[in-house]
């Protein structure tokens, strides 16, 4: 039997020539060419959604250093393991950083391809039998940086390019953190205990590692306590960590009467997680700034944050 249909010749229209659009041409993208300088690549991509986001963090970092307000870069460690610590270590070298803060996987891979050349082992394969973080080399080192810093004044992190630097690590040059210590400014090391290949070692001690990683998140909050008026927090990768050690930061720093207001946050992830999300892009800034999250892989991402931070210098 025939259905009944609806009788679409009296609907109401329009034109779209008069209409409210939310794309129009002129934020559409130029033909690219062979040859072309960065900032003429940037001035051609479509002027629209994450590519303005880009361009506003870097511009925000760009304010920041100009301002001499704090440009605070925390990362986990597949930054480190996707190539990008000499690009943050330009960046830090030019101005543009002035406080690294990691996880404890960062600053470990980090130091295997200072001392190594290479990083990252086969964990399913070495799961197997039991050798998976078995590295005692890498294990000593850490673990030493984690007592000297207890036992002194350093920082966690501190201690760690300072023992590369002075071993004389083979590829030294390119580990961000060595920079930041002959930079003289701070690499924070932000550990929980047990999730770090170190900690599995006889040379680890919890009192020496929960002492040089609470010094650390002091430093850390320090600077934190700097960010109103113009600075910037960039998370790049750390799902769980940063998220959380920076939101404790800037309780603390409100706490103490400090006015953490009126800075910039973004997210660099390959994937956008529930913490980052909140405890970076969203209930910091509440009080007045811009978050940001803009989803993309680090090889990719943050040499192109870096590339459009120049162009914006």
């Amino acid at each position: 039997m025939p259905y009944d249909e609806i009788d679409l010749s009296k609907i109401t229209t329009y034109s779209a020539a008069g209409r409210a659009s939310k794309v129009s041409t002129n934020i559409e993208g130029k033909p690219l060419r062979a040859g072309m300088r960065m900032a003429e690549f940037l001035e051609r991509l479509p002027s629209v959604l994450k590519t303005d986001e880009l361009k506003a963090v870097a511009r925000a970092v760009a304010a920041a250093r100009r301002l001499k307000k704090p440009v605070i870069v925390m990362f986990g460690g597949h930054v480190i393991k996707t190539g990008c610590a000499p690009v943050l270590a330009g960046l830090a070298a030019d101005g543009f950083i002035t406080h690294l803060a990691s996880n404890g996987a960062a600053a470990i891979h980090d130091t295997e391809l200072a001392r190594f050349g290479s990083t990252s082992e086969d964990v399913a394969a070495q799961l197997a039998d039991g050798s998976f973080g078995m590295a005692a080399d890498t294990a000593l080192l850490v673990n030493d940086a984690a007592r000297r810093a207890a036992a002194g004044k350093e920082g966690f992190g501190e201690a760690v390019g300072a023992l590369l630097l002075e071993e004389n690590a083979p590829h030294v040059e390119r580990a961000l953190i060595a920079r930041a210590y002959r930079l003289k400014i701070p690499y924070t090391l932000h550990v929980a205990m047990g999730t770090d290949i170190v900690h599995q070692h006889p040379t680890a001690s919890g009192a020496a590692i929960g002492e040089a990683s609470l010094r650390d998140f002091r430093i850390f909050a320090a600077s934190v306590a700097e960010l109103g008026g113009g600075g910037v927090v960039l998370n790049l990768g750390s799902a769980v960590i940063m998220p959380e050690v920076f939101l404790k930061a800037i309780s603390v720093a409100r706490n103490l009467g400090h006015p953490v207001v009126d800075f910039t946050t973004a997210n660099f992830d390959m994937i956008q997680h529930y913490r980052p999300g909140m405890n970076v892009v969203r209930r910091p800034v509440l009080g007045g700034g811009s978050g940001y999250a803009i989803t993309g892989h680090h090889e990719i991402m943050i040499p192109l944050l870096a590339v459009a931070i120049y162009e914006a210098a």
